[in-house]
């Protein structure tokens, strides 16, 4: 069933509970932009995922909206920004709640079905309801939507670093314990002497005796082959779990060092190794994302993922379709760095690619060349403070989700800082015009 428009707005009066608005400070940045989100459009938007009449109704829409906004400003998980969720009264304001709750309003594991629901047309609704917001606040102007910086990075997935004696012995751990589950006896798990190949292996690595580590790696290989044949001759039933599992494994054993398409992660195999040329990080792990952010304010219009690890300039033209659809409206100019040349975009944007010679590049649009490198920063902050470095959605839809969020998050943020700064800049405003009307102490007369 569709959810309803608040949880608890159609209470009565209660003599032992808080109204919100009795504790909250009006002029908050949070309060003032609980004002300024169209909430109707998104129930309205969101509400196309549900039934209309039949099951129980589903959570709230303002408040999964505004526990996801608040989850990746502040760089939290779904049980962290759930359990803070219920010790802030500004953040329950923000989730349209009336009176002030003493207990956790949902189960951490609600929002993570609620992300599946959406999709990523929900995260890109999302996404521009911060735009609009910004818009009627006055932190973003229509004159920014015009020229633009493209980019892209890389969204490393949750994974451990994977070498083949971890790949081997993670792929038959999990197929035991699968086999396990099903009923299916095994002649030897190697569970014992796995652990401890896998130690001796590692141990063998790290004081620099290669020989002995590649023994121990062959040990772990051969197990693993074991475990895989004895079940493929149990013939598991093709399309159950434990069938997909010994596909995954039966890869993690056939590949070599120069194989393409190779398995980094027995649980992620969706993973990619990217190399991007970065002296500190060489090889990156999880996927390919590009972003459009405006050249003056560095506010994001577009954050996509790209998988199959292609070519920067072929993300161009999808990046710029997925801006037009948030932004409802074509950026007027578009500003790339070298990775971009030949990138084949036909479209009606003007696209300038950065140059190896400065004079290469035409004195009207050098200013604004300079400014592309404005991008940079602002992906750092998406790393650093919204979850962009290590991205703990399941499977390739939170690959698409993660970085729309997390662009979302950095929009979000800089409103509040916008709302902040006004009500600094009015204050001392007012202290300042108060100041000659205050009484002046009278200076104490010489002895």
């Amino acid at each position: 069933m569709r959810p309803s428009r608040s949880q608890n707005e159609e209470r009565q009066g209660e003599l032992f509970r808080t109204e919100l608005r009795r504790l909250v400070d009006p002029g908050h940045e949070l309060v003032r932009l609980s004002a300024a989100v169209d909430w109707e459009a998104l129930e309205e938007a969101f509400g196309q995922h549900f039934c209309a009449e039949t099951g129980r109704p589903a959570i709230a829409t303002r408040l999964m909206v505004a526990l996801h906004y608040l989850k990746y400003e502040h760089d939290l998980s779904d049980e962290e920004v759930v359990r803070m969720w219920r010790e802030n009264p500004y953040w329950q304001y923000l989730s349209g709640m009336k009176w002030f709750e003493h207990s956790e309003p949902i189960d951490p594991t609600s929002m993570t079905r609620w992300r599946r629901r959406i999709g990523e047309a929900g995260a890109e609704r999302m996404l521009a309801e911060t735009l609009k917001a910004g818009l009627r606040l006055g932190a973003l102007k229509a004159s920014q939507l015009e020229r633009v910086n493209v980019d892209t990075t890389v969204q490393e997935k949750h994974v451990r670093y994977p070498t083949d004696a971890r790949l081997y012995d993670r792929a038959r751990e999990r197929l035991a314990k699968e086999a396990g589950k099903l009923g299916i006896k095994l002649r030897q798990s190697y569970a014992r002497v796995g652990k401890k190949a896998l130690l001796m292996q590692s141990r063998y690595a790290h004081t620099r005796k290669p020989k002995m580590a590649r023994r121990e790696t062959r040990k772990l290989r051969t197990w693993l082959g074991r475990i895989i044949r004895e079940l493929e001759r149990k013939r598991p039933r093709a399309g159950t779990k434990l069938a997909l599992l010994l596909g995954i494994a039966q890869r993690i054993h056939e590949q070599k060092k120069g194989d393409k398409g190779k398995v980094y992660s027995f649980h992620e195999p969706h993973v990619e190794c990217i190399a991007k040329g970065k002296a500190q990080r060489k090889w990156e792990f999880g996927c390919k994302v590009g972003v459009v952010a405006t050249s003056r304010g560095g506010w994001f219009l577009g954050a996509k993922a790209f998988h199959g690890n292609p070519y920067d300039g072929h993300t161009l033209t999808r990046a710029l379709e997925q801006a037009e659809a948030i932004a409802q409206m074509l950026p007027k100019e578009a500003y790339a760095d070298q990775g971009y040349r030949k990138h084949g975009y036909q479209g009606e944007v003007e696209v300038t690619v950065d140059k190896k010679r400065r004079g290469k590049t035409p004195r009207a649009k050098w200013k604004w060349m300079k400014r592309r490198a404005a991008v940079e920063p602002s992906i750092g902050h998406l790393k650093e403070h919204r979850r962009l470095d290590r991205n703990r959605l399941h499977g390739v839809q939170g690959d698409l989700l993660n970085i729309i969020f997390s662009a979302a998050g950095m929009n979000f943020a800089k409103i509040l800082k916008h709302l902040r700064t006004l009500c600094a800049l009015f204050l001392h405003w007012l202290r300042t015009a108060l100041r000659p009307l205050q009484p002046s102490c009278p200076s104490p007369l010489p002895a």
